[in-house]
């Protein structure tokens, strides 16, 4: 009975992902405008280009907050986004505290808004190094389908991406605010991180 409770609410889930498919692609492409919008303009031709980063970000939300990553090269326009969210409206966001539910792993609503912005801890990266930690991000966006907020939520996300910089990291089951101020403290601000050799 049981096992059939959970296919009935998982079909819930995927129905409702459908459904609001439409709506997470406006608010990822909304947040990918704003940040050809704000970003910094791109270097001349002939400048050097800025390093490599990687920024970990928390920002408010109706409930505990999300947190997320933005990551590029400071020299051009472009934001990379990555985060770990789920597929939907509120409902989907209250199933995924009880079973795992559809994800996205791009940017969501707010992402790009500095007026939501609670916690901010900038790494920087040698190309090679960036290379290694962007193709990571991608990876790990890939390879993940579903978000529960016990055991697969958007700061055991960027844990993941810091554990792989590594940077220390503090417990997952965090605020995320509380979280991206713990990184940055437990790693004493530092800002230049230089991958191990593979």
């Amino acid at each position: 009975m049981r096992l059939l409770a959970g296919c009935a609410v998982l079909s819930l889930v995927c129905t409702i992902q459908s459904a609001s498919a439409h709506e997470a692609r406006k608010r990822i492409a909304d947040a990918n405008a704003l940040a050809s919008r704000d970003a910094p303009a791109r270097s001349k031709p002939g400048q050097a280009k800025g390093p490599y980063y990687v920024d970990f970000r928390a920002r408010t939300a109706a409930s505990w907050g999300h947190a997320f990553v933005w990551y590029g090269k400071t020299s051009e326009r472009a934001v990379e986004v990555a985060g770990l969210t789920p597929v939907g409206d509120t409902l989907t966001y209250a199933l995924g505290h009880i079973i795992p539910v559809p994800s996205e792993t791009g940017a969501s609503y707010g992402d790009l808004d500095p007026e939501y912005l609670t916690a901010s801890y900038r790494v920087y990266l040698n190309e090679a190094d960036a290379k290694r930690v962007f193709a990571y991000i991608k990876k790990l966006q890939d390879s993940s389908p579903l978000w529960n907020a016990e055991t697969m939520n958007c700061t055991g996300f960027i844990g993941n991406i810091a554990e792989f910089m590594g940077l220390k990291v503090p417990m997952r089951w965090q605020r995320p605010e509380e979280y991206v101020n713990k990184l940055k403290e437990m790693n004493a601000g530092r800002q230049m991180v230089q991958l191990a050799p593979e």
